[in-house]
């Protein structure tokens, strides 16, 4: 009796579904329906699943197995899509290549993947050169893979991924050093599709605009959630403003995702063309780097809420992407609620938990969570220490339960023994409305040590050092007061793909000035 109950809990323990289980399953029972909107073509459920059908008999072709990788270096377009779920079937990992990347960049990250097979968009090929280490086969996304699907009879192959077997791999963009390689299991993107419905109520009738890089989680957690459930995801190759307006009053959208440094593009082209939407169910991300009066204007022209996330690459939605800002709000706090299906605590340097309104360090357990970093044991080690994925990033715990971001722990300034981070004084800095951005950065300081500057763009020379300074006075203590102002315009802000300001890059900038001061 015993020997039969060890062998059903074997057998269940067996039965753990695959993103390509259900993917197909999602395929058989929608097939007449839309899955994929690019360029004015449309692509049903049962046509996208022969060709993922061909793709992965292609896979198979070229020597691909489970555990294989296969390196993606394309722009968004329909195939990025096929190409994944293809390797989903057979539990070969997608590592979606940056194309923005330098050519040494994408060389080190194709190499630290060693891919059986890489799959390059045509157009990318041209200037694209394997470094000497890497030689992986290579397919050309144009008329060498069409032919090449074409060639496969299309025939359902065996799925033979496991639950834990990685996805994807998602290339976090270091603010120092190479990128590490994050890997997302077919375990976590479940989780995370399921999480999009659980805690931000998108539906099986709701579409996604997939504009943002796939090689990005905010496009690709997405795009594989929507083809999970059955909607439509709207393919756009990048920020362009008439196509996203189209998709607006054509479809039915989800979460309109809007990262910084595009909103007031955005902004500008719906006031020029003012179009009939069909319906926004959510709209923006990462509230903590756009103007509050920003937040607020593209709330009332969407008509939607807007998202105040904090996600990850390594996490997906959690560990606090629940509040929503309301219609019209200008928001004065920026208070994050916990993420459900996480659990969450807030820790010091010796990784003790520290009491309410005492920043520190979140760690996180989740099935959300990724799998590693690939190759990185020592990171890995030091990140997963305690069975907990410690993030980096500060913030505290407020009475309510409410979550306030502080900042990435590696940006804190040290001035005079006091902790300064960044984020706050932005926060400051931005409720002017005459502020488009800021970014503050570290600076050597032969009395304190270190002290913040101020990198700002301003809408027009009203604002002034005076009045920002008076402003930082007000609602800042003294010590944590920019000793300086450097105004700039909004586009010389260098940015990482999800939008971000790179405060490496103006620290870098800042200790080439002074390098060249005292030479």
């Amino acid at each position: 009796m015993a020997d039969g109950n060890e062998k059903a809990l074997t057998m269940m323990a067996g039965t753990t579904l695959t993103v390509g289980d259900l993917f197909r399953a999602s395929a058989v029972i929608r097939k007449s329906s839309v899955a994929i909107e690019y360029q004015g073509r449309q692509v049903s459920y049962g046509q996208l699943l022969d060709r993922v059908n061909r793709a992965t008999s292609m896979l198979v072709d070229q020597g691909l197995r489970r555990g294989d990788r296969v390196a993606l270096l394309s722009r968004n377009r329909p195939e990025y899509l096929e190409v994944e779920l293809a390797a989903a079937n057979l539990g070969v990992i997608t590592a979606c290549l940056n194309w923005r990347l330098s050519q040494k960049e994408l060389a080190y990250c194709i190499d630290l993947v060693s891919p059986k097979l890489l799959i390059i968009e045509e157009e990318l090929a041209g200037d694209f050169e394997l470094s000497p280490a890497g030689d992986p086969r290579i397919v050309k996304i144009g008329p060498q893979y069409e032919d090449m699907l074409q060639a496969q009879d299309g025939h359902a192959p065996r799925i033979a991924a496991e639950s834990e077997d990685g996805l994807v791999i998602l290339y976090t963009s270091g603010t120092t050093g190479l990128p590490k390689g994050a890997v997302i299991s077919h375990r976590a993107m479940i989780t995370r599709a399921l999480v999009f419905g659980s805690e931000l109520s998108i539906s099986h009738r709701d579409a996604f605009v997939a504009w943002a890089p796939l090689f990005h989680m905010a496009s690709t957690d997405q795009s594989l959630a929507t083809l999970l459930r059955g909607g439509t995801v709207i393919v756009v190759d990048g920020f362009q403003v008439e196509p996203l307006l189209s998709a607006l009053e054509r479809h039915r959208i989800g979460w309109f995702v809007l990262i910084p440094g595009m909103i007031e593009a955005f902004i500008a082209g719906f006031k020029a063309q003012n179009p009939t939407i069909k319906g926004v169910g959510l709209c923006g991300a990462m509230a903590d780097l756009v103007p509050p009066h920003v937040i607020a204007e593209v709330t009332n022209l969407l008509r939607a809420p807007y998202v105040n996330s904090f996600g990850s690459t390594e996490t997906g939605l959690p560990p606090a992407t629940r509040s929503l800002i309301p219609l019209g709000e200008i928001p004065t706090s920026l208070a994050k609620q916990q993420s459900a299906f996480c659990d969450i605590k807030l820790v010091d340097s010796g990784d003790n938990e520290v009491p309410i309104g005492a920043p520190g360090e979140l760690a996180i357990r989740s099935p959300t969570l990724f799998s590693g970093y690939w190759k990185a044991d020592e990171t890995n080690a030091r990140d997963f220490r305690g069975g907990w994925f410690h993030m980096g990033d500060v913030f505290r715990r407020n009475d309510d339960g409410s979550l306030d971001f502080v900042d990435r722990a590696k940006y804190m300034i040290k001035s005079g023994g006091e902790n300064v981070y960044p984020a706050e004084i932005e926060r400051v800095l931005m409720s002017d409305a005459g502020i488009t951005e800021a970014a503050v950065v570290r600076v050597p300081d032969a009395k304190w040590g270190e002290v913040p500057v101020a990198f700002v763009s301003r809408r027009d020379t009203t604002v002034t050092e005076a009045s920002l300074l008076a402003l930082c006075r007000r609602d800042l203590a003294g010590y944590k007061c920019p000793r300086q102002f450097r105004f700039i315009d909004f586009s010389e802000f260098p940015r990482s793909t999800s939008g971000k300001v790179q405060r490496h890059e103006l620290e870098a900038r800042l200790a080439g000035e002074r390098q060249r001061t005292n030479s």
